[in-house]
Formats: C-alpha cells, sequence, structure tokens
C-alpha cells in the first residue's frame, strides 16, 4: 500500500531530524559535509527557479566556488579578500563567452545565488566551530544550531496553525497571500519561547538576555528568510524548489529561514558572546 503524503512527510522527519541534530553534534568534518549539501543543493534548486525567468545562473562556476567558500571557512586556505575579488573576476569573465540569454540578468542571478546561498551556508559552519579553541566547549556551537533550528520549527509550526485559526489581516498577500499578521506575532513569540526553553535545557553557557535576543533574531530573520524564498519561486511561478526531499519539497524550502538567520546570530556572536 502506497504512503500518502503525510506519512512520507513524518517518515522523512523521523530519519532525518536525528540525523541532522547527529551531524550538529558531532560537528568537524561531518557537519561540513552536511553545509555544502545544504549549500550547493539550495544553489542549484536556485538556478532552477532563476531558470523560469529566463536566467541562465553559471554552475559550472557556481558550484565550485560555492564549495571552496564554506571549505574556506572551516578551513581557511586563500585570504577572503582575494575570494571576494576572484570570484566576481571569474564570473564577468565567464560570461562574455557564454552568449546565453540577457547578460545581465545572468550575472545579477548568478551572484545572488553565490553569495546569498553560498556564504549563507559558511555562516553554519562559522557558528558550529566558534568554540572549536576549546574543546571542552566545542560541543555549544552545535547545540546553538539545534536551538536553531528548534526555534525555526516552534516559529513555522505555531504560524501556520494560529494563522490559519485565527488570521484575519494579510501579512504579505504580493509575496505570501496565506501569511497574516496573528500568524507572524505568534511564530514570534514562539521562537523567543523556543529560545527561552533551550536555555534553560542546554544553553546554560549563554545568558538569558542572550537567549531572549536570539529568539528574535530567529523570529524575525527566519520569517524574512522564508518571505525571500517564496518571493522568488511566487516570482518564477512555482510551487516547491524542487522534490528532493519526498513530501518536504526542496533544500531551499526547508532550510530557507535558517539560511539568513545564521549569518545575523554569527553577527551577533561575534560581536557580543
Amino acid at each position: 500500500m502506497p504512503l500518502n503524503n503525510r506519512s512520507i512527510r513524518i517518515l522523512v522527519a523521523l530519519i532525518g531530524i536525528p540525523l541532522i541534530i547527529a551531524l550538529c553534534l558531532i560537528g568537524k568534518i561531518p557537519f561540513l559535509i552536511f553545509a555544502l549539501v545544504v549549500g550547493i543543493a539550495a544553489f542549484i534548486e536556485f538556478s532552477i527557479l532563476a531558470a523560469h525567468k529566463n536566467m541562465i545562473v553559471n554552475k559550472y562556476l557556481g558550484i565550485p566556488l560555492i564549495v571552496l567558500l564554506i571549505l574556506n571557512t572551516y578551513d581557511q586556505v586563500v585570504p577572503h579578500n582575494i575570494l571576494f575579488l576572484a570570484i566576481p573576476s571569474f564570473l564577468l569573465i565567464y560570461e562574455l563567452f557564454r552568449n546565453k540569454q540577457s547578460a545581465l540578468m545572468n550575472i545579477g542571478a548568478s551572484f545572488v545565488g553565490m553569495f546569498y546561498i553560498g556564504l549563507f551556508s559558511s555562516a553554519l559552519v562559522l557558528i558550529r566551530e566558534f568554540y572549536s579553541g576549546d574543546d571542552l566547549m566545542y560541543s555549544q556551537g552545535g547545540w546553538l544550531i539545534i536551538a536553531m533550528m528548534f526555534s525555526i520549527w516552534l516559529c513555522d509550526s505555531a504560524a501556520y496553525f494560529i494563522g490559519s485559526a485565527f488570521g484575519n489581516h494579510k501579512l504579505f498577500p504580493r509575496v505570501s497571500p496565506n501569511k497574516s499578521w496573528e500568524g507572524t506575532i505568534a511564530g514570534f513569540i514562539f521562537a523567543v519561547a523556543g529560545f527561552y526553553v533551550a536555555k534553560i535545557l542546554v544553553l546554560d553557557f549563554i545568558n538569558l538576555a542572550d537567549a531572549i535576543i536570539l529568539g528574535i533574531i530567529v523570529g524575525t530573520a527566519g520569517q524574512l528568510g522564508d518571505l525571500i524564498e517564496s518571493l522568488f519561486k511566487r516570482d518564477a511561478e512555482i510551487k516547491d524548489s524542487s522534490s528532493l526531499i519526498p513530501g518536504h519539497g526542496g533544500v531551499f524550502d526547508r532550510f530557507d529561514s535558517l539560511l539568513l538567520t545564521a549569518p545575523i546570530v554569527y553577527i551577533y556572536m561575534s560581536l557580543f558572546l
């Protein structure tokens, strides 16, 4: 008997969630591979969205350069200033000889895909390796990412269920017609509550004020990240970025909130933690 869509979603979640938690806690190369998979898959899916608008993202340069960005974050072999100068140079020169559709649109989409997805995926590695200088504290980076994912999940769930039940005021109908202010506010509150719970259970190395601020970041940036991907999909007139994850859509669909949240969390950590 074939499984229905809800059963598939549950089965994938039962397998995927423990695996991701394990990768977060292990860190090092296993988590680096996870970040690479997210970055590469989301970039390919972004290129598919762009193709629906006749923009040809440069995958032949884009994928290797995203890999280099993420690897360089884990173990720097090329100074970042050289990397950021080289990437645009290579893309511009390559586009000169491609002769496919609009050069301006191709270059713009390639830049957005590489720096939005590539840099933001590398921020996950920066957070996971934040405490790498101390073996006793190394696991804390993993718990922070788990707390971020937990808070995002609570945010999404609260926004969906409360928005469905009580949402009467549209948030952003041009981008996502089903989202409401009621759901968004509920999601924000639950995101902050999620970090408060995480502080009590696993984040005893940060103070309460930091936990609340991180929850605010997740509750705000996470929902904006979801809206940004919705903007791309609505412009491309497609429902999901791909069907790579059975019952859940694409990698970009599943990690859009985390991708925008990660760099902001890392900036906060660098300045205040």
